[in-house]
């Protein structure tokens, strides 16, 4: 603790001014930085969307920066199984083969979720047993598919509303809750390797949500299923990011519960933009107390920023008038944020 101490006092002092210890910490990259505090990784989202972009490859395939990659949106339901037994698995593949060739990690996600499903998933009219049986089917062929390259699959992913109660789906207004442990079930028999985890966001800002996660826990473990871990999205607003004691004490109640915790998705947009010194500053802060939060969980085992430069972030499309959320501007300069959070490791 003494450690993790002295260091959130280094980087306010970096924060204000630009020193020799930032320009030394730098010299490393995040991933390299990240595994010598103790870490498994620092990673990012990417996709083949990226693959003809020769600035941003020569970035992401260095695996001192970023050591583990997950494939933002290929991996998912309908781009699996667009069609019922038809699998495609022709983008992932080349995700995990460029991890694979760079030597970095692979994590998978994302298997059961509420969108980015295909026509056939959301327009069959299932009966308990036949929508069981094909997420069954869809699980056990794409986790077959990558059966030992990923480090963890997030096997269902945002299960919850904002006030804890569980998102209206096809799996939950079929199956109710039973959706989640036959998720579950599934993936820990189709890869034994993998560690399988529940991925949600607002996990970090919202009680009721995160008393809800912590139920879900309860509900695979109270059936002796096997989950291995929570990731929490982090996907926050800049000056709007919880204490370090406060994201400690949320990753805690889940490590209490035997498991692990990662920063699954991290992003901080700006809400207003373009944005000024006071806010590029403000913004390297905030991500400097989320790495903070994860250094003082010893299982917290990593971070995964969604996708590391602005050129490629999914905000502003998403959210209109808000993004540069990322640690790498779209010319691929390094913003404060890196250099905070490089300082910091």
């Amino acid at each position: 603790m003494a450690r993790f101490t002295t260091m959130r006092l280094l980087v306010s002092g970096l924060l204000v001014s630009a020193g020799g210890v930032a320009a030394q910490g730098a010299q490393k990259g995040l991933h390299e930085l990240m595994v010598g505090a103790g870490k498994l990784f620092f990673g990012t989202a990417m996709d083949t969307n990226n693959f003809n972009d020769s600035a941003y490859q020569v970035i992401a395939s260095n695996k001192n920066e970023f050591g583990l990659f997950v494939p933002e949106n290929s991996q998912k339901f309908e781009p699996t199984e667009p069609r019922e037994g038809d699998f495609v698995f022709t983008s992932p593949d080349a995700v995990a083969s460029k991890a694979k060739t760079g030597g970095q990690m692979f994590r998978c996600h994302a298997l059961i979720w509420h969108q980015q499903l295909p026509s056939f998933i959301q327009t069959t009219q299932w009966t308990k047993e036949t929508l069981t049986a094909a997420m069954q089917e869809h699980i056990s062929s794409v986790m077959g598919h990558y059966k030992g390259q990923c480090y963890s699959w997030d096997v269902v992913n945002e299960a919850l509303n904002e006030n804890g109660t569980f998102r209206n789906s096809v799996f939950f207004n079929v199956l109710g809750s039973d959706y989640i442990p036959i998720a579950f079930k599934a993936a820990a028999a189709a890869d034994p390797s993998a560690k399988l985890y529940y991925n949600d966001f607002n996990l970090e800002t919202g009680k009721a949500k995160a008393d809800a996660a912590v139920k879900i826990v309860q509900l695979l473990q109270g059936q002796n299923v096997r989950i291995d871990g929570v990731g929490l999205q982090a996907h926050m607003k800049v000056g709007s990011t919880p204490s370090v004691s406060s994201l400690m004490t949320t990753l805690n109640r889940f490590v209490s519960m035997g498991l692990e915790v990662a920063y699954s998705e991290l992003d901080i947009a700006h809400t207003k933009l373009p944005a000024d010194t006071a806010a590029l500053q403000q913004q390297a802060r905030d991500y400097v107390t989320m790495v903070n939060s994860c250094l003082g969980v010893s299982k917290c085992v990593g971070i995964t920023v969604w996708q590391f430069t602005d050129k490629f972030s999914w905000i502003p499309s998403t959210f209109k008038g808000q993004g540069e959320a990322c640690l790498f501007n779209a010319n691929y300069t390094k913003k404060p944020a890196y250099t905070s959070v490089s300082s910091v490791l």
